[in-house]
C-alpha cells in the first residue's frame, strides 16, 4: 500500500539549544557543507506533501527555505513536544510526521513504513531494534488537545506522552543506522567519515 502523502506533513524539530555541540543551531550546523536542515529535507521531501519547520532562533536563515517556520508557543526551550503541537496546530494535513534536525539520514521509507502501521492507532513509533524513537513518531492531527494539556501540566517527555495514546511501535531494526543523530563534535566527524555508507 503506498504512502498516501496528501494525508502527511512532516516537522522538523530544530528549535532545540545545541546544548552538547557549544550552543550551535543543530539544523543549520554544516554536514559536507551542507546544513542539517537541508540534507533533512532532501530526505523528507519525497515522502510528504508538506514541509513544516520547527525553530526557535535564527528563523531567517530557516526561512530561506521557502517552508512556514514557527516558534515555540512555550518559553525557554521545552523540548520536542512544543514543537509538535505547534505543527499539529498548524498541519493542513490528517497526519504529522516529526523528524529531528539533527539526524539526516533518516529512511527514505520512514512515512510508508509508519503510514503502513497505523492499525487504528494515532501514534506511530519507529524502534531501531534497541531504542524507541518518539521524535520520528507520526502522529495524528487530532492529538493537539492531548498534547496541549499534557504540555500545560508541565510535563516535557515525548515518550510518555506518546505511550499514553493508543501506539503502534513499527521495527526498524534493518536501519538502524537511518536514526543516528549529531549532538556531538566527535558525532559530526563520525557522520562525516561514513556519510556515504549512511545515505546508501
Amino acid at each position: 500500500m503506498p504512502t498516501n502523502t496528501q494525508n502527511i506533513t512532516a516537522v522538523i524539530l530544530a528549535g532545540g539549544q545545541g546544548s552538547r555541540l557549544g550552543g550551535l543551531d543543530k539544523g543549520l550546523v554544516e554536514l559536507k557543507k551542507v546544513p542539517l536542515v537541508k540534507h533533512l529535507i532532501e530526505r523528507i521531501q519525497p515522502q510528504v506533501s508538506e514541509i513544516i519547520i520547527s525553530a526557535n532562533r535564527n528563523l531567517e536563515s530557516y526561512n530561506e527555505y521557502g517552508f512556514p517556520v514557527y516558534e515555540d508557543d512555550i518559553e525557554g526551550y521545552a523540548g520536542p513536544l512544543a514543537g509538535i503541537l505547534k505543527a499539529l496546530q498548524h498541519c493542513k494535513s490528517e497526519w504529522l510526521l516529526t523528524v529531528p534536525a539533527d539526524s539526516p539520514f533518516i529512511p527514505e521509507d520512514l512515512a510508508q513504513r509508519l503510514f503502513q502501521n497505523i492499525k487504528d492507532n494515532k501514534v506511530v513509533i519507529p524502534h531501531d531494534g534497541k531504542y524507541l524513537h518518539p521524535t520520528f513518531a507520526l502522529i495524528h492531527k487530532s492529538l493537539a488537545p492531548s498534547l496541549e494539556i499534557f504540555l500545560q501540566q508541565g510535563e516535557r517527555k515525548a515518550r510518555v506522552w506518546m505511550q499514553q495514546q493508543a501506539h503502534t511501535i513499527v521495527d526498524f531494526s534493518d536501519q538502524a543506522d537511518a536514526f543516528i543523530n549529531i549532538n556531538t563534535e566527535d558525532e559530526l566527524k563520525h557522520a562525516e567519515q561514513h556519510f556515504e555508507e549512511f545515505m546508501a
